[in-house]
């Protein structure tokens, strides 16, 4: 959440970022407010404290003294102020209560850098890699879910018929791609990136930490029983592994990398690209995230940004990357570039990435401090974060982009380590008698 005592200080200025978002500022005026009256109640408070500890000492005297008489009127005095004091106090609970919910809903204020905007027709495209939307072959404009069906890879139908809609199976040669893009987006961001595997369900406090509550309550998954919610993606365990810690600034930047099922109920999507895999309740992602000093920031998520834009290069995808303006940020976002790749099967450009700096937001709201060598106190830590290989957009994407004139997909070179040594698939109808799709992959490879 944002800093009260930046909106305590500069509301006009706080104002004007949220404005950016084309966000209502009601809810900084009622801050404002409920901020100015909760100060008031706090010295009244305290001054009351103080004055109760006063008439304390004074009756303690008295009653040493013998002087009984004077110390009863004083110790009744002092109960009545108690009375109030405790009032007082209730109210501050209630006041504090109230800000802090009101602040969990404000969004996060946009980087100066961040362009202006009101939608994401507003986004600014920074470049666009490899082939034009028009410059594909017949064979690569299938969808790759019609793919997926004909080379047996992919059964949209049965997975509908285990969970509903919304779900996809992979099978046979298509749940091999899909641990080849796992272990690759794991394998290639090692060097740097600590491996963590988090728990997938989570307390409502660590989803809160991130922003997801109470703003997505309603495409998030809950258990309710045991007030449990599945993970929409692993920044929300990663941006808590340090919650209410304070790490010391040698450890910083402190880069995190997981890979992990993610579940969305997607509650405002019905209908809306929901073929195939373009958009799923469940999907496995490589998550890259790093805890910062904000003068670290920059430089760490241009280090997000090149490596997750690498990791689709190398893939052999056309891709653009977005510079999102302020109207289209995530909640949390202070600034975030999209990448996107061209999916020729679908004609459409597919969001695989956003790669957001969140500033101190979200561990204000996790409270994940640092403390600086020589430097008195603590300060609150920024966090970052990316998709390092999100599998289903991507797997769709190579399917399209790869796919022969014979109706098989080349496999892309960075996958064939974890491929079991098949270099492409193919379809049912190219098997002879007697004859096992391996078997069809080993005669391809020894032809």
């Amino acid at each position: 959440m944002i800093d009260i005592r930046l909106l305590r200080n500069d509301p006009i200025s706080v104002k004007q970022s949220i404005s950016r978002r084309g966000e209502d500022t009601t809810d900084l005026d009622l801050i404002i407010e409920l901020d100015e009256k909760y100060r008031k109640t706090t010295e009244k408070r305290d001054q009351l404290r103080n004055e109760i500890k006063e008439l304390s000492r004074q009756v303690g005297d008295l009653r040493k003294s013998g002087k009984e008489d004077e110390a009863t009127p004083l110790q009744e005095s002092s109960r009545e102020m108690r009375e109030e004091e405790e009032a007082l106090s209730d109210e501050c609970d209630h006041l504090s209560i109230e800000i802090r919910e009101l602040l969990l809903r404000v969004p996060n204020l946009p980087a100066e850098e961040c362009p202006d905007g009101k939608s994401a027709e507003d986004n600014v495209v920074v470049r666009v890699e490899g082939q034009g939307e028009r410059d594909w072959d017949n064979c690569q404009r299938v969808p790759h879910w019609e793919i997926g069906e004909t080379l047996g890879i992919l059964d949209v139908e049965r997975a509908t018929k285990l969970s509903g809609s919304m779900f996809a199976m992979y099978t046979g040669l298509g749940a091999t791609l899909c641990r080849a893009l796992i272990q690759y987006g794991l394998d290639r961001n090692a060097d740097e990136y600590r491996e963590i595997r988090p728990p997938t369900l989570v307390l409502t406090e660590t989803m809160v930490s991130t922003g997801h509550l109470p703003k997505f309550m309603d495409d998030a998954y809950h258990l309710e029983r045991d007030d449990l919610w599945a993970i929409p993606t692993a920044e929300v365990p990663l941006t808590s592994y340090a919650r209410d810690e304070i790490i010391s600034e040698s450890e910083l930047p402190m880069k995190l990398m997981s890979h992990t099922s993610c579940f969305r109920r997607e509650a405002g999507s019905a209908g809306r690209d929901t073929r195939g895999l373009l958009r799923v309740h469940e999907f496995d992602k490589v998550e890259l995230l790093a805890y910062a000093t904000p003068e670290q920031a920059q430089e760490v998520h241009e280090d997000i940004l090149s490596r997750a834009e690498s990791a689709i290069a190398d893939l052999g995808l056309s891709y653009r990357i977005l510079d999102l303006c302020a109207g289209d940020l995530g909640n949390s976002s202070a600034r975030t570039f999209d990448i996107e790749v061209f999916a020729p099967g679908v004609e459409q450009w597919l969001e695989v990435s956003s790669v957001s700096w969140f500033s101190d937001y979200q561990a204000r709201r996790a409270n994940v401090r640092y403390r600086a060598e020589e430097v008195k106190g603590t300060s609150v830590i920024h966090t970052l974060n990316g998709s390092g290989l999100a599998v289903p957009r991507v797997w769709a994407a190579i399917v399209e982009t790869h796919r022969q004139e014979d109706g098989s997909i080349q496999i892309p070179d960075p996958l064939l380590p974890y491929m079991q040594g098949i270099k492409i698939t193919v379809s049912y109808t190219h098997l002879r008698a007697h004859e096992t799709r391996h078997d069809l992959v080993c005669r391809l490879l020894l032809e």
